[in-house]
């Protein structure tokens, strides 16, 4: 064991030796460059980076079963919260004989998890809950609203709403 020790110290201070001997000593002159043109060369503009690749387009969104109304995956996971907040609030319903308050309430009815009623946040979507006389309203906002970033709308009647021009409400067009 205290060969091997010996060993590693000594190759260890060989590799401190070595680099010592390579560094430029303090106050000495670097070594003369041989010159091989009385000019010197044409300055050269810099150079543009090289292109990025563009990424290939995303593949068309497949839909997860029949009549599957989102255009894209945000939209699935988007609607499939809404879905299970939905049922949450029917089955908190038939129990409790009102709905629930706030998502934490509704955690544990259901397949509503407390991850899930604790955040707001849905990967591209922002989750709006609130309660209101003898109802709620759920909605699912996109931080970035196109054609495949609709925002959603439900009440307690469970129809969900879409919009892919405003926040959705009650008079946007029903997801089919």
């Amino acid at each position: 064991m205290i060969n091997l020790w010996v060993a590693t110290l000594a190759l260890a201070l060989m590799f401190a030796a070595r680099a010592q001997a390579q560094e430029p000593q303090p106050g000495a002159q670097p070594a003369p460059t041989q010159d091989t043109s009385q000019t010197p060369p044409p300055a050269q503009p810099p150079a543009e980076p090289p292109a990025q690749p563009t990424p290939p387009p995303a593949p068309p969104y497949q839909p997860k079963f029949a009549g599957d109304p989102a255009h894209s995956e945000s939209e699935a996971q988007a609607l499939g919260y809404m879905r299970v907040v939905l049922r949450a609030q029917k089955e908190y319903k038939k129990r409790h004989d009102k709905y629930a308050p706030t998502l934490l309430d509704l955690a544990g009815t259901g397949s509503l998890t407390k991850r899930m009623a604790r955040s707001t946040e849905r990967g591209d979507y922002t989750v709006g809950f609130k309660t209101q006389k003898d109802g709620y309203v759920l909605t699912m906002t996109p931080k970035q609203m196109d054609a495949e970033h609709r925002s959603f709308y439900a009440e307690e009647d469970g129809v969900i709403h879409a919009d892919d021009q405003k926040p959705a409400d009650s008079t946007s067009p029903k997801v089919k």
